[in-house]
């Protein structure tokens, strides 16, 4: 819900109306993410939403990727430690992984890639990131997933406000791009 909210800013000054599948009575199709990266799976996502609603569709692919861990988890964030893995469990196996890495080295940035599909078989993907480090320890009560762990300056994810949070991150990033994207076809 906090993604249908965050597009629906984004792209009503567009005079686009954001819906959700279960809103206009459609079943979306089980996806199984098989891309090897948040381009590939979120396609994957966007055209298969499209071919089910006969409506254009968006869908976005997001994670986590750490410099000291090659990339890691990358497009695996979901299901790091499993899938059913509850994420303090997965932050703390995070931090765990990265103990004997010097500060200098904790580099990480969230990525978002928000694809959309058309009905006439086009589609575009934009990509949003965010850098900053991975923390010693889980900080702050806002956000999901590995937003405590992620450090933006002095700040974990967890500790910005929802606004503060948009400005910065990978997600809002991404978002502004499709909307800059689709600005440009319907003005064409």
């Amino acid at each position: 819900m906090k993604k249908r909210e965050e597009l629906h800013r984004i792209l009503a000054p567009l005079g686009i109306r954001v819906v959700l599948a279960s809103e206009i009575g459609v079943d979306l199709t089980e996806v199984e993410e098989t891309g090897e990266t948040f381009e590939e799976n979120a396609l994957l996502k966007a055209v298969s939403g499209c071919r089910d609603a006969g409506i254009p569709c968006v869908a976005d692919d997001s994670g986590l990727c750490v410099d000291a861990l090659d990339g890691r988890p990358g497009v695996y964030s979901a299901r790091y430690c499993g899938e059913e893995t509850p994420y303090p469990e997965k932050m703390a196996h995070l931090i765990k992984e990265l103990e004997n890495v010097p500060p200098e080295r904790r580099t990480a940035r969230f990525v978002s890639v928000a694809a959309c599909a058309f009905p006439d078989g086009t589609s575009f993907t934009v990509r949003g990131e965010c850098e900053g480090r991975i923390g010693y320890a889980p900080v702050g009560e806002n956000g999901f997933g590995f937003d405590p762990v992620f450090m933006v300056g002095d700040k974990s994810f967890a500790q910005l406000s929802a606004e503060e949070k948009d400005a910065v991150s990978h997600r809002g990033n991404s978002l502004r791009k499709l909307s800059e994207k689709l600005k440009e076809i319907i003005d064409n």
